[in-house]
């Protein structure tokens, strides 16, 4: 987490390289998990500057939060069994800079649960 801000209307702000690399879209829903104290919440995401390596929790779940904290973020899918067959989440492992070190793509016809 590189930022926090209280005093903007919910949302997370994220680099949009890394959004591109992982197929999430702007106002997409979200659920957060921090590593650092165990908080789950949900919001929506905000694009954000490209190669910045922002990540900006806004609003009240600002406070769920901490500048260098290590979240987890997550999207779902609702797939029907064929397209399951096709589907292969994708996983981007950052450094502490966000900055994409590895990209791990499950097998097809795996599912994570």
């Amino acid at each position: 987490m590189t930022e926090s801000n209280l005093n903007y209307v919910g949302s997370i702000t994220i680099d949009s390289d890394i959004l591109e690399a992982v197929d999430i879209l702007p106002n997409e829903k979200v659920a957060i998990v921090n590593n650092n104290n165990g908080a789950r919440f949900e919001t929506y995401v905000i694009a954000g500057e490209r190669g910045s390596g922002k990540i900006c929790l806004n609003g009240a779940a600002s406070r769920l939060v901490e500048v260098g904290d290590v979240v987890i973020i997550m999207t779902y899918a609702q797939l029907n069994e064929e397209e399951i067959k096709n589907h292969a989440p994708k996983v981007a492992v950052m450094n502490e800079d966000n900055v994409i070190i590895e990209m791990i793509h499950e097998k097809e016809n795996t599912i994570v649960l």
